[in-house]
């Protein structure tokens, strides 16, 4: 039933340790005749020209003996012994192959890495208002680096998959796994919402940062919803604009010098979109401005950050729209 995990192929290994875990969950087993076949397409069409060079770095990390993860307030790993200065510089060489890191902070062996967002304050908005995820089957749309997947697990998760189509972040999360807990539950697929089996499987789905960059975000939210269970939570937090139930911005050009949004609701059109999509128990959870604290640049992100994108006073866009608002939105798929 499950030979395509033990052909011996390249890619397969790479995935065997989600192929082993979802052939033994009730409601993921159906996956097992689809999924391998879209992560084939991944390798031989869209995987980044660099993966095979990140795989040889990725194969030069592993855990330290007697390390610790505590999940609980962040994400920390650290051992009994201190690492010598030596061995902390070789591991801080090989994270840095993967730059930019854009969601985090980690910090692994009193190695400091430091994000380009702050994703730890977005979690602590978040998790007083969800449903407990313990026990849970949780998906994560967009799920970048992962970070948030690991709070996941902190919270009682037994499974989290992630899905995310860039290559760059696979490597990274695989990175943090490898120093981490490599045989964790937690697992990144490079692959879109799209590329799923329509089924209820989850307990809990996560959308952040993702909406504003569907060219139809109706599709996107039903595309969500069937992913969810009956009696599911779906976490969708994206940028918002002020106004009423009609009251949606779509950019001419760019926003934040973004090229790819395509669509900014307002929290009460918002609401409105997802009570139309057949959820119920729509709660807004956290409405806030982003902030140049929360998105900046770092050492491990050196590129453009939030105040390139705006203007010298911040209450605009370069482009001259509304500075950017998030809004995080609890429902119930009925």
């Amino acid at each position: 039933m499950h030979e395509f995990y033990l052909a011996g192929g390249h890619q397969m290994n790479a995935f065997t340790d989600f192929y082993v875990t979802i052939a033994q969950h009730p409601d993921l087993q159906h996956w097992l005749s689809h999924i391998p076949t879209k992560l084939d397409l991944w390798q031989t069409h869209k995987c980044h020209k660099f993966y095979s060079r990140w795989q040889k770095v990725l194969a030069k990390l592993s855990p330290i003996t007697g390390a610790e993860l505590q999940l609980d307030d962040g994400f920390y790993l650290q051992g009994d012994v201190p690492l010598i200065p030596q061995e902390q510089t070789k591991i801080t060489n090989l994270l840095q192959t993967f730059k930019p890191w854009r969601k985090g902070p980690f910090y692994l062996h009193g190695i400091e890495l430091e994000t380009e967002w702050r994703s730890d304050w977005k979690w602590q908005r978040l998790i007083p208002h969800i449903q407990p995820l313990s026990g849970k089957t949780v998906l994560d749309v967009g799920c970048g680096n992962g970070y948030h997947m690991w709070r996941m697990l902190g919270a009682g998760a037994t499974t989290v998959i992630g899905i995310d189509p860039s290559t760059l972040f696979l490597c990274q999360f695989r990175a943090i796994k490898a120093l981490a807990q490599p045989n964790a539950p937690v697992f990144l697929l490079p692959l879109g919402i799209e590329d799923l089996p329509s089924h209820a499987a989850f307990d809990t789905v996560f959308s952040m940062g993702v909406l504003y960059h569907r060219c139809s975000p109706i599709d996107h939210i039903l595309q969500l919803k069937a992913q969810l269970k009956v009696g599911g939570q779906l976490i969708l937090e994206t940028m918002v604009i002020e106004g009423d139930e009609q009251t949606v911005l779509t950019p001419i050009d760019r926003y934040g010098k973004m090229n790819n949004v395509w669509f900014l609701p307002s929290v009460k059109t918002l609401q409105v979109w997802l009570k139309k999509c057949g959820f119920t128990d729509i709660e807004v959870i956290n409405v806030n401005t982003t902030s140049i604290e929360e998105q900046r640049r770092t050492d491990w992100m050196t590129s453009e950050s939030l105040t390139d994108y705006l203007s010298s006073d911040q209450q605009l866009t370069v482009e001259g729209h509304p500075a950017p608002i998030r809004a995080t939105i609890t429902a119930i798929k009925g």
